[in-house]
């Protein structure tokens, strides 16, 4: 049985994984994991927090029964968007941490504090006006600029976790970033320049 489960497609192994197939979970995790961890390393920059982000992931999707919606994406995407997610929740959680033991040794001093900068608040508006932008793009572009910008991917790089094709890629971060130009005016013109 394990032979014709690798021969079936992404989203009718989801099928078999909604219905508690672990056979098809774990063929699942090895058609993605290396994709995923990929994406969890660029991320932290740390080896033993990307092992930690994707196997939470993938235990997250394991827990939802798998609620995966075809008509957002590929299982591929959608992974990487978990493990997106995984990511971010795991370096806030590092900040605070860092931040919270530095207190405890009496050293927050040390610790620049950006917050009370015009030019941080400055930034964080912008950071905010740029992820609603993201937010309001079909998720296919949203997610290959996502993969560019926050996760450091390639044009080829994203190509290959998305499986779709380099120009493809290139298409769809072009007419999203159009997008976001458009609606941020001068802001999205100076952050790619």
């Amino acid at each position: 049985m394990p032979g014709s489960l690798n021969d079936l497609a992404d989203e009718d192994l989801m099928q078999l994984v909604r219905k508690g197939r672990s056979d098809a979970f774990e063929c699942v995790y090895e058609r993605h994991s290396t994709a995923a961890f990929s994406l969890a390393y660029r991320m932290t920059q740390n080896r033993n927090q990307a092992e930690d982000v994707v196997q939470d992931a993938f235990l997250s999707l394991w827990r939802s029964n798998a609620r995966y919606d075809r008509a957002r994406g590929s299982v591929r995407t959608w992974v990487l968007g978990i493990v997106h997610n995984r990511a971010i929740d795991s370096l806030r959680r590092s900040v605070t941490h860092d931040r919270r033991r530095a207190s405890d040794e009496g050293l927050e001093e040390r610790f620049a504090a950006p917050e009370r900068t015009e030019v941080e608040a400055a930034r964080r508006d912008e950071a905010r006006e740029v992820r609603a932008a993201i937010q309001t793009l079909p998720a296919e572009q949203s997610r290959v600029i996502e993969l560019a910008y926050f996760g450091g991917f390639t044009h080829a790089e994203i190509a290959t976790m998305l499986q779709t094709p380099v120009g493809t890629v290139k298409g769809r971060m072009r007419l999203g970033l159009a997008k976001m130009r458009h609606q941020l005016g001068g802001l999205a013109a100076e952050a790619t320049s």
